[in-house]
């Protein structure tokens, strides 16, 4: 079994959303990715709207609050039907914690918890921001790792890192993790804003679970092509 590509829907009306998934094929066949650019405009209506046609949504909100909030946000988003959804690692244990068991308690009856995912460091941050901005003492790599170990202790089914980082992870933190990797550009695409790219064939390479992909694919002359391209390129390459 193929592992899935992601396609971030990143954009902000229907009109758009519904001639990208059209283009994209039977919604059994594609897993997507609701942001909050496109979560923001339409609401959780789009969420369960897709659910019901299908389709496997990645809902990225990327909670960051304290414990209780997020436990009770969690709680909401679990009735939605979506199969993962995000919060920042930084949130810490407790927090992580308390958004797996707000996903558990709030899953209706017959239904799979969706899988949590802790962001450790966005793809957008480069080595210089987290020594000079964030003020952290680590190199990206044992920062990265060290969210890793403590969001898997917290309960976390995965991690949200840059496919450079997952060969470490795999070692270090184990086999049994999700490791999702946004920050996906082919060889003749540019990194746009991403600091921590990696194109589809080494995040197959380096042992990624899944990979995430918006502006390649949707910003594509031809999407279905560029989408199928992307998903055949990190399958030959992928490690189990």
């Amino acid at each position: 079994m193929n592992k899935p590509v992601i396609v971030a829907l990143d954009v902000d009306n229907r009109t758009q959303l519904d001639e990208l998934l059209e283009i994209l094929g039977k919604s059994q066949d594609v897993n997507i990715k609701i942001g909050m650019e496109l979560f923001f405009n339409q609401g959780e209506k789009i969420v369960t709207d897709l659910a019901a046609k299908g389709y496997k949504i990645f809902l990225d909100l990327k909670l960051h609050d304290i414990p209780n909030t997020v436990y009770s946000g969690m709680k909401q988003l679990a009735k939605l039907g979506i199969t993962y959804t995000t919060v920042h690692a930084l949130g810490g244990s407790q927090m992580i914690h308390a958004a797996k068991q707000g996903l558990i308690e709030g899953t209706p009856s017959g239904k799979s918890v969706p899988k949590l995912l802790a962001v450790t460091e966005l793809t957008s941050i480069s080595d210089e921001v987290l020594a000079n901005e964030q003020n952290c003492k680590l190199p990206m790599q044992e920062e990265v790792t060290s969210l890793a170990k403590m969001a898997k202790k917290a309960g976390a089914d995965g991690v949200i890192c840059s496919a450079r980082e997952v060969e470490d992870l795999r070692r270090n933190v184990g086999t049994d993790f999700l490791y999702v990797t946004p920050g996906i550009r082919p060889a003749a695409n540019s990194h746009d804003d991403q600091a921590r790219t990696a194109t589809p064939g080494q995040a197959g390479k380096w042992g990624s679970s899944a990979l995430v992909v918006g502006r390649p694919i949707t910003l594509a002359s031809d999407p279905a092509a560029s989408y199928q391209e992307i998903m055949e390129e990190f399958n030959q390459n992928v490690q189990d």
